[in-house]
């Protein structure tokens, strides 16, 4: 199967079409920063760095083999944490209408776009059905997944909606669930190294030789890895961190350490929150923002942490300063679920 990858970021959706046998023959990604993790881990795939609305032409030789347009257009303003901007009037979420639009360029026989679980309730849900709608134009029989990454392997709780158009005719079943017990915390970070508030590592080996399924699928034999890197968090903070128990947020905090804020009480679930060993993380989003905290140490996440709970392989290096690194990270499809989704389109397309 060939595959064409928009909005491709750092490469989360790629990664798991490549594991499913897709052979990705484009990404197109704007930020020149994710554009680079793409293409240092995706060599075989060019990479068109450029707004996706300057794309007029896409000629990409099938051979005769069935063929994919996937992407995860920018979803950050249909998150409901961002109460603000989830209406018709914020430009950002109108992209997708661009994803449509080479979709009717290239006309590939399956189309597949990711987004966020909030879109179903923005706007009243008027942009998931206008995707529906737009796909269902150009002849494609539409079906809409929600799906928990935690169910497919990820060791996070993270819902994701999948709106695929398949040739006329086609009904697919959902996805179903690979594991019947989660992927907790633990198991996906344990081996990695101990790491200070501040740490700016890259290749360091992992502590442990002792790991868990888990661990050895994302090590991939190696028995080191790269982007130990860690935000660099003022004294005070690290203060705060020390009153957080696992699972706890910035509640725990003693009001006298939170002086800076104008109303604590209006701090959002997610801020401070530390992580639980015992279960699976919370959504890896904008982790360095939230401030979330490594559940045993007093310090913020390192992006490979962050990396392994959206279930990257260690091999996988992210690049650019520390910031790019996390929102690549932190705004990445998880490519075991990726991979899930495509395994179930490329057994349709075979047949």
């Amino acid at each position: 199967m060939i595959g064409v990858d928009l909005f491709a970021g750092s490469g989360g959706l790629s990664l798991g079409a490549r594991q499913a046998g897709i052979d990705v023959r484009l990404a197109v990604e704007a930020d020149e920063h994710a554009a680079q993790t793409y293409a240092h881990n995706h060599t075989c795939t060019p990479v068109l760095v450029d707004d996706i609305c300057k794309l007029h032409e896409l000629k990409i030789s099938s051979e005769g083999q069935p063929t994919i347009l996937f992407g995860g257009p920018p979803c950050q303003g249909f998150s409901t944490s961002n109460q603000k901007t989830r209406t018709l009037y914020n430009q950002s979420n109108w992209l997708y209408t661009e994803f449509l639009r080479v979709a009717k360029l290239w006309r590939a026989n399956w189309i597949l776009l990711e987004t966020v679980g909030g879109i179903a309730e923005t706007a009243g849900g008027a942009f998931l059905k206008s995707i529906v709608d737009g796909m269902k134009s150009q002849g494609y029989d539409t079906q809409v997944w929600v799906l928990n990454a935690v169910d497919f392997g990820v060791p996070q709780r993270r819902s994701r909606v999948f709106v695929l158009g398949a040739p006329p005719g086609l009904s697919l079943e959902k996805p179903r669930p690979t594991m019947t017990e989660p992927v907790t915390v633990r198991e996906a970070i344990s081996d990695l190294p101990d790491l200070p508030n501040g740490a700016s590592i890259d290749c360091l080996p992992h502590k442990s030789i002792q790991r868990s399924p888990y661990a050895r699928l994302m090590s991939c034999g190696r028995t080191d890895c790269s982007n130990h890197v860690v935000t660099k968090n003022a004294d005070y903070v690290i203060e705060r961190y020390q009153h957080i128990p696992q699972g706890g947020n910035w509640g725990d905090i003693p009001a006298s350490l939170m002086l800076n804020y104008s109303d604590r009480l209006r701090c959002h679930t997610g801020i401070y929150h530390r992580l639980r060993e015992d279960t699976p993380s919370t959504v890896i989003g904008n982790y360095r923002k939230n401030m979330l905290v490594h559940p045993t140490q007093d310090r913020g996440l390192s992006v490979r942490e962050a990396a392994r709970l959206q279930s990257f392989p260690d091999w996988y290096e992210f690049k650019g300063t520390i910031g790019f690194q996390q929102q690549q990270v932190g705004n990445a499809v998880p490519p075991l679920l990726a991979q899930r989704v495509f395994e179930v389109i490329v057994a349709h397309a075979s047949n």
